[in-house]
């Protein structure tokens, strides 16, 4: 990379930790337990609005995990998240009435509390539908798998957000407070994947999967991106510059290979394809707080209006990481 391209992606990296500070004069605390937070816990940080079917089965699912304390940002949430969240003897909360999208859809909120409370620690920055599976995660914790990471000099883990689904129409199973969702989303598409090289970031972007071939079929280009890493040794200068699908500095996004993943890599299964999404969608197109427009969830809208079943005969239903593995779509690499 040329000295005028690092010089740029430095001053770039300053910008987002400016803003960061100042997006986070608006936040609001509910309810601050940091200083329970001890040498060594993994943490988890994570952005959410309206969102308190799932925060039980969330919450369970990483403690048996191993994460320590969980630091939420509630975007003015109307229906008790935030109250059950300040409930909570492992989670801080935070609350802000201020724009999702002038925040850069959350990013600026999550760098500074990366920043005043993640500095030294492995931390994992998720949505409330997103659930990490890494290798041997049926056996092995997140911090035994951040002591590998460290012991291997390893900074940053990436994962590809892999959207599940159910099979018939989506409206057609509700999923019950604190439910696990992949008992009713269980499927997903083994293949329909296109990738290519950010050569400004370094990370790989990838896109497919059933909301391309359902959502954006007439424009699969512009079908979200399921490249992301979830998990980073964070430091004070570090910043996500789009959501956690990059970072700065740029070597910290060097975390797939192109052809295949010899990298150890995880997945992130998404459990947005539930009942609860038909109303998620209409919402937000009011409140048009998302990326280019809200473009992403007026697809959604239009294509939910016929309630569309995403399963076909190619869908594969989930079993668990190795067959993850076996199907290409993460790698334990060298992790043994």
């Amino acid at each position: 990379m040329k000295a005028v391209q690092r010089y740029a992606l430095r001053l770039e990296r300053k910008k987002y930790l400016v803003r960061a500070w100042r997006k986070s004069r608006s936040l609001l605390s509910v309810a601050d337990r940091t200083d329970a937070i001890r040498t060594g816990d993994v943490l988890c940080f994570c952005t959410l609005r309206n969102e308190r079917p799932r925060l039980k089965y969330f919450l369970s699912y990483y403690r048996d995990r191993g994460v320590s304390h969980f630091l939420f940002v509630d975007n003015d949430s109307d229906d008790g998240s935030r109250e059950y969240l300040a409930e909570q003897r492992d989670c801080s909360v935070w609350t802000t009435p201020d724009s999702y999208k002038r925040a850069r859809f959350g990013a600026d909120w999550m760098n500074r509390l990366l920043r005043l409370y993640g500095t030294g620690h492995w931390c994992l920055t998720v949505d409330p539908d997103e659930f990490l599976v890494y290798p041997f995660s049926d056996t092995r914790p997140i911090p035994a798998l951040c002591d590998w990471l460290e012991s291997s000099s390893i900074k940053s883990f990436g994962a590809m957000v892999l959207d599940m689904y159910p099979k018939g129409p989506i409206t057609a199973q509700p999923c019950s407070d604190g439910q696990n969702p992949f008992e009713i989303a269980c499927w997903f598409d083994a293949g329909n994947y296109m990738i290519q090289r950010n050569w400004t970031y370094g990370n790989l972007w990838i896109q497919g999967g059933p909301r391309a071939r359902t959502f954006f079929a007439e424009k699969p280009e512009r079908a979200p991106a399921l490249n992301k890493i979830p998990l980073v040794r964070w430091q004070k200068g570090f910043a996500y510059a789009s959501s956690t699908h990059m970072l700065l500095p740029r070597g910290l996004n060097l975390v797939f290979d192109e052809w295949g993943g010899e990298k150890t890599s995880g997945v992130l299964l998404h459990a947005k394809f539930l009942s609860t999404f038909v109303e998620k969608a209409a919402e937000e197109m009011v409140r048009r707080q998302h990326y280019a427009a809200s473009a992403e969830y007026k697809a959604y809208h239009d294509g939910l209006t016929k309630d569309p079943d995403l399963w076909t005969r190619w869908s594969e239903r989930y079993i668990n990481w190795r067959q993850l593995e076996i199907l290409g779509l993460m790698s334990k690499g060298n992790w043994a």
